[in-house]
Protein backbone atom coordinates (compact mmCIF):
# COMPACT_ATOMS: atom_id res chain seq x y z
CA UNK A 1 0.00 0.00 0.00
CA UNK A 2 1.49 3.43 -0.89
CA UNK A 3 2.22 5.90 2.17
CA UNK A 4 1.62 9.24 3.28
CA UNK A 5 4.50 11.03 4.68
CA UNK A 6 4.60 14.06 6.03
CA UNK A 7 7.25 17.38 5.64
CA UNK A 8 7.59 18.75 8.52
CA UNK A 9 9.17 22.02 7.96
CA UNK A 10 6.27 24.24 7.61
CA UNK A 11 4.47 22.86 10.76
CA UNK A 12 4.31 23.85 14.19
CA UNK A 13 6.25 27.27 14.18
CA UNK A 14 9.53 26.88 16.85
CA UNK A 15 9.01 23.13 17.77
CA UNK A 16 12.30 21.47 16.93
CA UNK A 17 12.41 18.69 14.60
CA UNK A 18 12.18 15.98 17.28
CA UNK A 19 8.90 17.83 18.60
CA UNK A 20 7.31 17.89 14.92
CA UNK A 21 8.00 14.13 13.99
CA UNK A 22 6.08 13.39 17.61
CA UNK A 23 3.61 15.60 16.70
CA UNK A 24 2.88 14.54 12.96
CA UNK A 25 2.78 10.49 14.75
CA UNK A 26 -0.12 11.93 17.16
CA UNK A 27 -1.76 12.44 13.61
CA UNK A 28 -1.43 8.86 12.77
CA UNK A 29 1.30 9.30 10.06
CA UNK A 30 4.21 6.52 9.59
CA UNK A 31 6.57 8.77 8.10
CA UNK A 32 8.05 12.33 7.86
CA UNK A 33 10.47 14.29 5.28
CA UNK A 34 12.60 17.34 5.98
CA UNK A 35 14.67 19.58 3.94
CA UNK A 36 17.81 20.41 5.61
CA UNK A 37 19.99 18.63 8.45
CA UNK A 38 21.84 22.38 9.64
CA UNK A 39 19.78 24.98 8.31
CA UNK A 40 16.53 26.03 8.62
CA UNK A 41 13.64 27.19 11.79
CA UNK A 42 13.72 25.38 14.86
CA UNK A 43 16.19 22.75 16.97
CA UNK A 44 17.99 20.39 14.61
CA UNK A 45 19.62 18.02 16.51
CA UNK A 46 19.57 15.07 14.53
CA UNK A 47 20.32 12.35 17.17
CA UNK A 48 16.64 13.40 19.56
CA UNK A 49 15.02 13.32 15.74
CA UNK A 50 16.28 9.98 15.58
CA UNK A 51 15.32 8.75 18.93
CA UNK A 52 11.98 10.16 18.56
CA UNK A 53 11.61 8.43 15.37
CA UNK A 54 12.75 5.32 16.69
CA UNK A 55 10.10 5.65 19.55
CA UNK A 56 7.44 6.03 17.53
CA UNK A 57 7.63 4.18 14.70
CA UNK A 58 8.19 6.58 12.34
CA UNK A 59 10.12 6.57 8.82
CA UNK A 60 12.44 9.28 7.67
CA UNK A 61 11.41 9.03 3.87
CA UNK A 62 13.90 12.10 2.76
CA UNK A 63 15.83 14.64 3.47
CA UNK A 64 17.73 17.26 0.77
CA UNK A 65 20.89 17.54 -0.57
CA UNK A 66 21.28 20.81 -2.74
CA UNK A 67 18.39 23.58 -2.22
CA UNK A 68 16.47 25.18 -5.13
CA UNK A 69 18.70 28.00 -5.64
CA UNK A 70 22.25 26.08 -5.30
CA UNK A 71 23.25 27.76 -2.19
CA UNK A 72 23.85 24.53 -0.27
CA UNK A 73 25.19 21.75 -1.93
CA UNK A 74 25.87 23.83 -5.00
CA UNK A 75 24.22 24.13 -8.06
CA UNK A 76 24.43 20.80 -10.28
CA UNK A 77 23.68 22.91 -13.63
CA UNK A 78 27.08 24.36 -12.67
CA UNK A 79 30.00 22.49 -13.63
CA UNK A 80 32.40 24.14 -10.83
CA UNK A 81 30.14 22.94 -8.58
CA UNK A 82 30.57 19.54 -9.10
CA UNK A 83 33.05 18.81 -6.00
CA UNK A 84 30.25 20.92 -3.55
CA UNK A 85 27.38 18.74 -4.25
CA UNK A 86 29.81 15.50 -4.29
CA UNK A 87 31.48 16.73 -0.72
CA UNK A 88 27.51 17.87 0.47
CA UNK A 89 26.77 13.78 -0.84
CA UNK A 90 28.73 12.55 1.69
CA UNK A 91 27.85 14.49 4.92
CA UNK A 92 24.39 13.70 4.07
CA UNK A 93 24.72 10.06 4.11
CA UNK A 94 26.58 10.39 7.12
CA UNK A 95 23.37 11.93 8.72
CA UNK A 96 21.12 9.91 7.48
CA UNK A 97 22.90 6.56 8.25
CA UNK A 98 21.62 7.89 12.24
CA UNK A 99 18.00 8.05 10.78
CA UNK A 100 17.82 4.94 8.62
CA UNK A 101 16.87 7.59 5.70
CA UNK A 102 17.09 6.57 1.96
CA UNK A 103 15.91 8.50 -0.01
CA UNK A 104 17.35 12.52 -0.83
CA UNK A 105 15.90 15.44 -2.58
CA UNK A 106 18.66 16.63 -5.13
CA UNK A 107 17.56 20.49 -6.84
CA UNK A 108 19.80 21.51 -10.03
CA UNK A 109 20.18 25.16 -8.48
CA UNK A 110 19.23 28.00 -10.53
CA UNK A 111 19.98 28.58 -14.29
CA UNK A 112 23.52 30.07 -14.34
CA UNK A 113 24.20 33.00 -16.03
CA UNK A 114 26.92 32.53 -19.34
CA UNK A 115 25.86 28.40 -19.64
CA UNK A 116 23.71 27.69 -22.11
CA UNK A 117 21.15 25.23 -21.19
CA UNK A 118 22.44 22.81 -23.21
CA UNK A 119 25.67 22.99 -20.69
CA UNK A 120 23.81 22.84 -17.84
CA UNK A 121 21.65 20.06 -18.86
CA UNK A 122 25.00 18.30 -19.27
CA UNK A 123 26.05 19.33 -16.12
CA UNK A 124 23.34 17.82 -13.94
CA UNK A 125 23.50 14.69 -15.92
CA UNK A 126 27.43 14.41 -15.13
CA UNK A 127 27.30 15.09 -11.68
CA UNK A 128 24.73 12.56 -11.18
CA UNK A 129 26.50 10.48 -12.61
CA UNK A 130 29.12 10.95 -10.45
CA UNK A 131 27.00 10.61 -7.29
CA UNK A 132 25.12 7.73 -8.37
CA UNK A 133 27.70 4.96 -7.13
CA UNK A 134 28.51 7.18 -3.96
CA UNK A 135 24.89 6.89 -3.29
CA UNK A 136 23.96 3.08 -4.37
CA UNK A 137 27.15 2.17 -2.52
CA UNK A 138 25.00 3.26 0.77
CA UNK A 139 21.53 2.36 -0.88
CA UNK A 140 20.53 5.51 -1.29
CA UNK A 141 18.24 6.97 -3.86
CA UNK A 142 18.87 10.58 -5.60
CA UNK A 143 15.53 12.36 -6.44
CA UNK A 144 15.77 15.08 -8.97
CA UNK A 145 12.70 17.45 -8.74
CA UNK A 146 11.55 19.85 -10.88
CA UNK A 147 9.96 23.17 -9.34
CA UNK A 148 7.79 25.62 -10.61
CA UNK A 149 9.69 29.03 -11.88
CA UNK A 150 6.62 31.38 -12.22
CA UNK A 151 5.10 31.30 -8.09
CA UNK A 152 8.04 29.88 -5.83
CA UNK A 153 11.79 29.80 -8.01
CA UNK A 154 12.26 32.20 -9.98
CA UNK A 155 15.31 31.44 -11.60
CA UNK A 156 15.60 27.85 -11.11
CA UNK A 157 17.28 25.62 -13.92
CA UNK A 158 14.88 22.59 -13.92
CA UNK A 159 10.78 23.86 -13.91
CA UNK A 160 10.16 21.70 -16.99
CA UNK A 161 9.13 17.68 -15.52
CA UNK A 162 9.46 16.42 -19.07
CA UNK A 163 13.26 17.61 -19.03
CA UNK A 164 13.67 16.41 -15.64
CA UNK A 165 12.41 13.04 -16.94
CA UNK A 166 15.20 13.07 -19.76
CA UNK A 167 17.92 13.71 -17.37
CA UNK A 168 17.18 10.70 -15.55
CA UNK A 169 16.96 8.50 -18.60
CA UNK A 170 20.54 9.80 -19.84
CA UNK A 171 22.29 9.08 -15.90
CA UNK A 172 20.64 5.73 -16.51
CA UNK A 173 21.78 4.45 -12.84
CA UNK A 174 18.96 2.48 -10.76
CA UNK A 175 20.19 4.98 -8.15
CA UNK A 176 18.49 8.39 -9.50
CA UNK A 177 14.86 8.73 -9.89
CA UNK A 178 12.63 11.55 -10.48
CA UNK A 179 10.55 13.33 -7.60
CA UNK A 180 7.38 14.36 -9.02
CA UNK A 181 6.01 17.34 -7.01
CA UNK A 182 2.32 17.72 -7.91
CA UNK A 183 2.06 21.00 -6.88
CA UNK A 184 4.92 22.28 -9.01
CA UNK A 185 3.89 20.50 -12.09
CA UNK A 186 0.52 21.76 -11.94
CA UNK A 187 1.32 25.08 -12.47
CA UNK A 188 4.10 24.27 -14.89
CA UNK A 189 2.01 21.35 -17.02
CA UNK A 190 -0.82 20.42 -16.08
CA UNK A 191 -2.10 17.06 -17.82
CA UNK A 192 -1.56 15.72 -14.10
CA UNK A 193 -2.67 12.29 -14.20
CA UNK A 194 -1.21 11.63 -18.24
CA UNK A 195 2.03 13.07 -17.36
CA UNK A 196 1.99 10.90 -13.88
CA UNK A 197 1.20 7.76 -16.01
CA UNK A 198 3.66 8.39 -18.69
CA UNK A 199 6.79 8.82 -15.78
CA UNK A 200 5.62 6.45 -13.09
CA UNK A 201 8.69 4.21 -14.00
CA UNK A 202 11.00 6.95 -13.45
CA UNK A 203 9.05 8.45 -9.98
CA UNK A 204 10.48 7.79 -6.36
CA UNK A 205 8.66 9.63 -4.66
CA UNK A 206 5.64 12.42 -4.89
CA UNK A 207 4.90 15.51 -3.28
CA UNK A 208 1.25 17.44 -3.07
CA UNK A 209 -0.17 20.55 -1.92
CA UNK A 210 -3.55 22.53 -3.27
CA UNK A 211 -2.69 24.67 -5.87
CA UNK A 212 -2.97 27.58 -5.87
CA UNK A 213 -1.67 28.56 -2.68
CA UNK A 214 0.27 25.48 -1.58
CA UNK A 215 -2.21 24.74 1.44
CA UNK A 216 -3.96 21.84 2.27
CA UNK A 217 -4.93 19.09 -0.45
CA UNK A 218 -8.54 20.09 -0.58
CA UNK A 219 -7.81 23.93 -1.05
CA UNK A 220 -7.71 24.23 -4.75
CA UNK A 221 -8.31 23.47 -7.79
CA UNK A 222 -7.40 19.49 -7.96
CA UNK A 223 -9.01 16.90 -6.95
CA UNK A 224 -6.50 14.76 -4.65
CA UNK A 225 -8.72 12.94 -3.66
CA UNK A 226 -8.95 11.08 -7.35
CA UNK A 227 -5.39 11.62 -8.03
CA UNK A 228 -4.07 10.10 -4.80
CA UNK A 229 -6.44 6.97 -5.76
CA UNK A 230 -5.47 6.82 -9.63
CA UNK A 231 -2.10 6.54 -8.57
CA UNK A 232 -2.79 3.94 -6.26
CA UNK A 233 -4.40 2.39 -8.88
CA UNK A 234 -0.98 2.49 -11.57
CA UNK A 235 0.44 0.50 -9.23
CA UNK A 236 2.58 2.88 -6.82
CA UNK A 237 3.83 1.29 -3.60
CA UNK A 238 5.94 4.48 -2.48
CA UNK A 239 5.48 7.78 -0.27
CA UNK A 240 3.55 10.68 -1.31
CA UNK A 241 4.96 13.64 0.88
CA UNK A 242 2.23 16.42 1.60
CA UNK A 243 4.66 19.55 1.87
CA UNK A 244 2.29 22.19 2.30
CA UNK A 245 1.30 25.12 4.55
CA UNK A 246 -1.37 25.12 6.82
CA UNK A 247 -3.92 27.83 5.99
CA UNK A 248 -5.00 28.14 9.84
CA UNK A 249 -3.07 27.93 13.05
CA UNK A 250 -4.39 24.74 14.29
CA UNK A 251 -1.75 22.57 12.62
CA UNK A 252 -2.68 19.39 14.42
CA UNK A 253 -6.80 19.85 13.03
CA UNK A 254 -5.09 19.63 9.48
CA UNK A 255 -3.16 17.11 9.73
CA UNK A 256 -6.53 15.23 11.29
CA UNK A 257 -8.31 16.72 8.18
CA UNK A 258 -5.44 15.24 5.58
CA UNK A 259 -5.18 12.30 6.99
CA UNK A 260 -8.69 11.45 6.73
CA UNK A 261 -9.02 12.49 2.97
CA UNK A 262 -5.74 10.28 2.50
CA UNK A 263 -7.17 7.32 3.73
CA UNK A 264 -10.15 7.95 1.67
CA UNK A 265 -7.98 7.51 -1.33
CA UNK A 266 -6.76 4.12 0.23
CA UNK A 267 -2.73 5.27 1.53
CA UNK A 268 -1.66 4.11 4.62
Amino acid sequence: MPTICICVEPLFEGASLAEKAERVAQAGFKAIEFWFYDEGPGERNIDELAAACRNRGLIVNDLVVSSADGKIGGAMVNPADRRTYLARLRESIAVAKKLDCKKFISCTGNAVEGLTHEEQHKSAVETLKAGAPIAAQEGITLMLEPLNSPVDHPGYYLDNGHEGAKIVQEVNHPAVRLLWDIYHMQIMHGNVLDNIKQYLPLIAHFHAAGVPGRHELDNGELNYLEILKRIKEMGYQGCCGLEYWPIGPDHAASLARMRELTRAAGWD
